[in-house]
């Protein structure tokens, strides 16, 4: 009980005329590796709205640490000589992967199931009130996946490397691609196309793919080949959820106003402008800036509201990360200390989380999509590095893809003179030096390009530099 409410765990949705429909049990909803939700309820829905579906139990399945949704299709009676069955009566696999296919094209992107499993009974098993016992069908599909049955998922849904190429591009069939297939000069495939073709890899294979070797890959055969010599390790990336809760973000609330706020004003005391653009933003918010200085995160958290900056979390480059958390063994032991000293603090300081720039970066879309869920906004820089020269450097295309993930306004912030005092090795500066310009929130629909979302954003920055706004 709470406040006289008993919390049932169940979970709901409200449409524009105040009508509540119910979603499905909280504690049912499957994550995806990108963070988004998906409920069990809608897709086994979509699948007993076909006529050959007698039962359908959608299930969450570990695939590499990712949790994937999986349909276990419980099938009609049919007569032998029909569809979906062969001359000994047995019901064939190929016949489930047209209904997984027909119901997954009634779906967005992202709640498709790529895996499946015929339900070898006559019927699940059921509880007293004739409910299909989760944990019991949950078991039995991972006790049994991985034999025949994945086998023929695989031979019936995979359908390549080319295939692949051809659902992400919009058309059917492969194309008339091969092996020799130029992935620029024959199909000139943009950078975004390239980002998204590297996710659908890792999500269809279960790999964690080297975004060196994939970005020198220059035919479908290359692709192949890699496809096949990954590795099915996962990166070993932490995500610090311990560094959001209490008394660590109590600790970090205190330590920044006794001394990182202090710093910031006396070392360079930064202009705000545009702060007005947050009133009645509550968040959580994704936070863009350009990146000058390391200094960059402090300027940005003085900028502020305070809503806003005490449940904050920062994007800092994955394998620089996992490096201090893990020196090389050949360091001396107390250069070794130091850096996991050094991990440790920059963790719970300012609440940093990795954000890789060759594999693994699906894990930290998952993880920010997990802090947007518990109430944190994100911050995250699209140029990747601080910027060589002062000016600002072309936004990555993985912010679009974050933003179309999250789903969360969207914060620019510009920082302007923090390069020259960079030059300058300028440890105390006059007031307003550092200006820092914050724009308007801004939102995209679900349909928006990433590649075009990424391009927006840069433009906004960089007009909030030449505006003053």
């Amino acid at each position: 009980m709470d406040n006289g409410w008993f919390r049932t765990g169940d979970l709901g949705a409200l449409d524009a005329d105040g009508n509540l429909y119910f979603k499905g049990r909280k504690k049912n909803v499957i994550v995806t590796a990108a963070g988004m939700n998906i409920y069990p309820e809608d897709l086994e829905a979509a699948l007993r709205r076909e006529p050959e579906v007698k039962d359908s139990v959608v299930v969450s399945l570990d695939r590499g640490g990712s949790a994937e949704p999986c349909g276990v299709l419980l099938l009609r009676e049919v007569t032998a000589g029909t569809a979906g069955v062969d001359e000994k009566g047995a019901r064939k696999p190929r016949h489930a992967a047209g209904i997984v296919a027909r119901v997954n094209a009634s779906l967005a992107e992202y709640q498709r199931m790529r895996c499946w499993f015929l339900w070898p009974e006559a019927d699940f098993p059921r509880t007293a009130t004739g409910k299909p016992k989760l944990a019991e069908i949950r078991a039995a599909v991972e006790s049994q996946w991985g034999t025949a049955e994945r086998g023929a998922h695989a031979a019936a849904t995979s359908g390549g490397i080319a295939e692949m190429i051809a659902r992400l591009r919009g058309r059917q069939g492969n194309g008339n691609m091969n092996a020799n297939t130029g992935l620029q000069t024959d199909l000139n495939l943009s950078s975004l196309d390239r980002v998204e073709l590297l996710g659908a890899i890792e999500d269809r294979y279960q790999i964690d793919v080297n975004e060196t070797y994939f970005t020198s890959a220059a035919t479908v055969g290359d692709l192949e080949r890699l496809v096949r010599e990954s590795s099915a390790e996962h990166s070993e990336f932490v995500f610090p959820r311990w560094a959001q809760r209490w008394p660590v973000s109590w600790i970090r609330t205190f330590i920044y106003y006794l001394l990182a706020w202090p710093a910031t004003h006396l070392l360079a005391h930064p202009r705000v402008f545009g702060r007005e653009n947050l009133r009645g933003v509550k968040g959580p918010v994704l936070v863009i800036s350009n990146h000058v200085i390391y200094l960059d995160v402090g300027f940005v958290l003085a900028a502020l509201p305070l809503r806003l900056r005490h449940r904050l979390a920062v994007a800092m480059g994955g394998e620089r990360l996992a490096q201090m958390r893990r020196p090389p063994e050949e360091c001396f032991f107390l250069r070794r200390w130091l850096q996991r000293m050094n991990y440790f603090l920059v963790v719970a300081l300012f609440n940093v989380f990795p954000l890789p720039k060759r594999s693994g970066f699906r894990e930290s879309f998952r993880f920010a999509g997990d802090l947007a869920d518990r109430g944190w906004s994100v911050l995250v820089f699209p140029e990747g590095d601080m910027t060589p020269d002062g000016k600002l450097q072309p936004f990555q295309a993985g912010i679009g893809l974050l933003a179309n993930n999250l789903r969360l306004p969207i914060v620019p912030i510009r920082i302007d003179g923090a390069y020259e005092i960079r030059e300058a090795n300028s440890i105390f500066n006059r007031p307003g030096r550092i200006r820092v310009h914050i724009g308007n929130p801004m939102e995209f629909p679900a349909s928006a390009d990433p590649q075009q979302i990424a391009r927006e954003l840069e433009q906004h920055v960089a007009e909030l530099g030449v505006s003053g706004s």
